[in-house]
């Protein structure tokens, strides 16, 4: 049997609702690529991360079905739970930090290619869409209040593996934010928070807090 463990990421100031992440501490218990997508595909959640050295902060991420270079809700995850100040992914070094109840990763935004970013008139139209048929990844978006940096948005992986709808995806809401150049506060799926801060060379800092378990969903 493998252990694992779970967390959501990106919750709501009360500690509500998050996007669900699998995290297994020791992944030499599932050494084989073919058997970490096996095992992420059977927990069913969006991303499920595999520890290789937990030292130095070095992890491998799958969806039910595809080994990912970099994705923002696991890294965020993974730092809270490993207490670590930076993570080691295939897409290169996330940089760690921590600011009271937030835990916030860097990462570049170049790591967030593949998704389309698709932009709506107002936070009501992107709260009624239906889900789209599988074969593109798009992040919906609107302005709740753009003077404060405000955004209500839903994303939809469009990969037909049962995740028809992402809670929260750091790694969009990190390419949204390189986009418009500045700091955002994202409200996501039913009410999971993600915040993203500009820096320099096209780092981008996205945080969030992190409660232990799946209750509350």
């Amino acid at each position: 049997m493998i252990d694992f463990e779970t967390a959501r990421v990106f919750c709501d100031p009360d500690g509500r609702y998050g996007n669900v992440l699998g995290f297994v501490r020791d992944g030499a218990a599932v050494p084989t690529r073919s058997e970490r997508l096996a095992f992420a595909r059977r927990l069913g959640l969006s991303e499920t991360v595999f520890v290789d050295d937990a030292a130095r902060g070095i992890i491998d991420i799958y969806t039910p079905t595809a080994r990912l270079p970099f994705a923002g809700h696991p890294c965020v995850g993974a730092a809270w739970l490993l207490g670590v100040s930076q993570l080691v992914t295939p897409a290169g070094v996330v940089r760690v930090r921590r600011a009271g109840e937030f835990t916030w990763i860097e990462a570049q935004a170049a790591w967030s290619s593949g998704r389309t970013l698709r932009q709506y008139d107002s936070a009501a139209e992107v709260e009624g869409l239906a889900v789209p048929p599988p074969g593109e990844w798009i992040y919906a978006w609107a302005w709740q209040d753009e003077a404060a940096g405000r955004v209500r948005a839903r994303g939809f992986p469009g990969r037909g593996d049962g995740i028809d709808e992402d809670e929260a995806t750091g790694a969009a809401a990190l390419l949204l934010t390189a986009r418009l150049g500045r700091d955002l506060t994202l409200t996501q799926g039913r009410g999971s928070q993600i915040v993203t801060s500009v820096g320099r060379a096209g780092v981008i800092g996205i945080g969030g807090r992190v409660r232990k378990g799946a209750e509350g969903l």
